[in-house]
Parts: C-alpha cells; sequence; structure tokens
C-alpha cells in the first residue's frame, strides 16, 4: 500500500485502464458521494462540518477519504488558515469546474429517469 498526499493507494488486482476516459472520469468522480460533493462545493467553498452535515448518512470517515482522493485528484483543493482555532475550507478547482458540465448532465438524466427508477425499484 503507498500513500500519496495523505491518501492510502491499494495496488489494485485489475490496473486501471488509462485507455478509456470514462474509466478515468468514474475514477475520479464515482462512487457514492464525490458527485454529490463537488456539485456542492460548485457553489462556493465550504468547511468540513458544513460538508459533513449536508450527508448525514455519510461516515465523517469516508467524506474525509473521498475527500481526500479528490484534492489528490486535484478538483478541488484545501486551505488551512493559520489562526487559533485552525480553520480549513475545500474549494473546487478549475479542473474540478470543468467537470461541472458532466455533472449537470447526469443530474439532468437522473431526474428525468426518476419515474422509471422509482417504478422498477416497486415491482
Amino acid at each position: 500500500m503507498k500513500t500519496t498526499k495523505g491518501v492510502k493507494k491499494y495496488n489494485r488486482k485489475i490496473p486501471l485502464d488509462l485507455e478509456c476516459g470514462i474509466t478515468i472520469t468514474t475514477e475520479v468522480i464515482g462512487g457514492k458521494w464525490k458527485s454529490c460533493l463537488l456539485d456542492d462545493l460548485s457553489t462556493g467553498p465550504k468547511r468540513p462540518s458544513e460538508l459533513h452535515r449536508a450527508y448525514p448518512a455519510a461516515s465523517p470517515r469516508v467524506l474525509d477519504q473521498k475527500l481526500k482522493e479528490m484534492e489528490a485528484h486535484g478538483i478541488i483543493r484545501k486551505v488551512i488558515y493559520p489562526e487559533l482555532p485552525p480553520r480549513s475550507e475545500y474549494f473546487i478547482t478549475d479542473l474540478g469546474k470543468s467537470l461541472l458540465p458532466v455533472l449537470r448532465a447526469m443530474k439532468k438524466w437522473g431526474e428525468t429517469y426518476r419515474p422509471d427508477f422509482e417504478k422498477a425499484l416497486k415491482d
């Protein structure tokens, strides 16, 4: 196991396919919380506690891990202010902003598909 910028990197059994753009995109924003966090940060900087309150179903450990992964990918950055008590905020980067059209398209598709999805869950 390697660490990069505080993010634990596990050796993959199956190597990441860097030839496929979809694979790279899902690596960067895939999973249950990354897209939501990025969407939340698109409205402005947020403190870690604000993000934790916004997603009570996620454990703080998981959110912190996802934020570190996103920071390692360069789509967000964390600023720690040198004051007492210490204060930090997360910001979306220009690279992260370039993903917003993708997120908005995913959100629109999900909203359009919602009735069919709800129906499929009932069946």
